[in-house]
């Protein structure tokens, strides 16, 4: 994230996606995404996170547990990094890539049983969520 009037001049400009300034850039990622002792993307997850400004944290059904989700909790409240939900289908062996033919109000419930999750581990770290990002195949099946 740039500093408060410190972006580049093209961040800047008015071509840039109809904006006359720009106040800051967030750097995202996808993070906790393992599973017990595996992990996702060589575990650099820790290392990552101090270039960035919020993460998505997994949130259990496509990947992460729960000692996963407070350590990276703990990460990115040690380095300041915003934290929301990153919700998937219940598909960990598919890594929530498979879309799963369930019923509207099943996928809301799960949906609302990981941002509990995860907003509770966040609490016990006096840290709140500040987005949700769906995963993999439940976001194009939300965006459809």
């Amino acid at each position: 994230m740039f500093p408060r009037g410190q972006a580049p001049a093209y961040f800047q400009s008015s071509s840039f996606g109809g904006a006359t300034s720009m106040q800051a850039v967030d750097f995202n990622s996808d993070m906790g995404e393992g599973f017990g002792p595996w992990t996702i993307g060589d575990g650099v997850d820790f290392d990552l996170m101090a270039y960035i400004s919020s993460a998505n944290i997994a949130t259990g059904f496509h990947a992460g547990d729960p000692g996963t989700m407070r350590r990276t909790v703990e990460r990115a409240k040690q380095l300041g990094v915003g934290i929301g939900a990153h919700p998937g289908f219940r598909d960990l062996v598919g890594f929530g890539r498979r879309h799963i033919n369930a019923p509207a109000q099943e996928l809301v419930d799960d949906i609302l049983y990981q941002l509990g999750a995860l907003r509770e581990i966040a609490r016990a770290q006096g840290l709140v969520l500040q987005h949700i990002k769906p995963h993999g195949a439940l976001y194009m099946h939300l965006a459809r």
